[in-house]
């Protein structure tokens, strides 16, 4: 048995190509229209190709899916969790567990799926603001 893929279905292609890619760093690694299926599927990965995430485009899809909270969320390891935070938060999206103990945050894409971020190696050192950050929402 070999892991594959998870998928994602996405509302907005281009905002969830921004957060995943221009955001957390993910690469397009390839891409396909279906006219007949009326779908786009977008597979990205880290900088080692593995496990690729698929993003699913259904062009006719007009309201958000329903958020499942049974799916659990993705996880990223991270060179530097304060410094991707801090990017992400620039660029207007809302930390939900900050990284108060230098290991780990979690954030949500546009299409409100759970991003776990951890910390590689070990922790960094307590840091402001996130230390004394509250969470917020859920994740």
């Amino acid at each position: 048995m070999k892991y594959l893929h998870t998928m994602v279905r996405v509302l907005d292609l281009d905002k969830s190509l921004n957060f995943y890619v221009g955001l957390l760093g993910l690469k397009e690694m390839r891409r396909r229209d279906s006219e007949g299926g009326r779908f786009t599927l977008v597979f990205l990965a880290t900088a080692e190709g593995e496990p690729p995430l698929e993003l699913t485009y259904n062009w006719d899809q007009a309201e958000p899916y329903p958020v499942g909270r049974n799916f659990g969320h993705l996880a990223y390891s991270v060179e530097n969790i304060y410094d991707l935070c801090t990017k992400l938060q620039d660029a207007g999206v809302t930390i939900l567990r900050p990284p108060r103990d230098g290991r780990m945050a979690f954030v949500r894409c546009p299409d409100n799926v759970s991003i776990e971020l951890l910390q590689a190696g070990e922790a960094l050192p307590q840091q402001e603001p996130w230390a004394s950050m509250p969470s917020q929402g859920e994740w």
